[in-house]
């Protein structure tokens, strides 16, 4: 059983859900600007993580089927989050409050140390996208996060991969065709 998968079991178990939740296409999960700490879960479909500007969005990470989605910065501080959460096709979520989630971790040994291992995931994961991003060449970023999560290639539009990769759509698109980027 893998990390996530055991959290979610022992939420299960604990009976912490406190609602789901339904995303139509588009539809946002958390705003840019508003405090959000809550965790969770999306059961189905995709969405993005995406930091809003006056000339473009820049998308930094994406949650799919059977994996957790938070506003990291306002789950950790309490103060609004820089980054808005929206569905890029319909998604089936559950929530659990920090207030909630936070003492049922905190309570056993064993539940801290998973805790820790998510968190340190997620830490390396941060680390993997800078390293993308630092990556000068556009067909180097593309491999990399191909290698790394290929499933993103099915389940996400290209214009959003193209912003995640810090390239315009028709790079991606001379760079998938080319099939060099592999």
């Amino acid at each position: 059983m893998n990390l996530i998968e055991e959290l979610v079991n022992r939420i299960d178990q604990a009976g912490l859900w406190q609602k789901s939740i339904t995303l139509n296409r588009h539809e946002y999960l958390v705003v840019s600007g508003s405090t959000d700490t809550r965790l969770y879960f999306i059961e189905s479909g995709s969405v993005r993580v995406f930091m809003p500007d006056e000339e473009e969005e820049q998308t930094i990470r994406f949650g799919y089927r059977n994996s957790f989605i938070l506003a990291l910065d306002s789950f950790l501080t309490g103060r609004p989050t820089d980054t808005s959460i929206q569905a890029i096709r319909k998604t089936q979520l559950k929530m659990v409050p920090k207030e909630v989630f936070l003492p049922f971790m905190m309570q056993d040994v064993d539940h801290m140390r998973l805790w820790q291992q998510l968190l340190e995931m997620l830490v390396l994961q941060c680390l993997e996208r800078e390293k993308d991003i630092l990556t000068v060449s556009p067909k180097e970023r593309y491999r990399r996060v191909f290698e790394r999560s290929p499933q993103l290639f099915q389940e996400v539009p290209a214009r959003y991969i193209a912003s995640y990769l810090r390239m315009t759509p028709e790079t991606l698109s001379r760079i998938r065709k080319s099939g060099k980027g592999m």
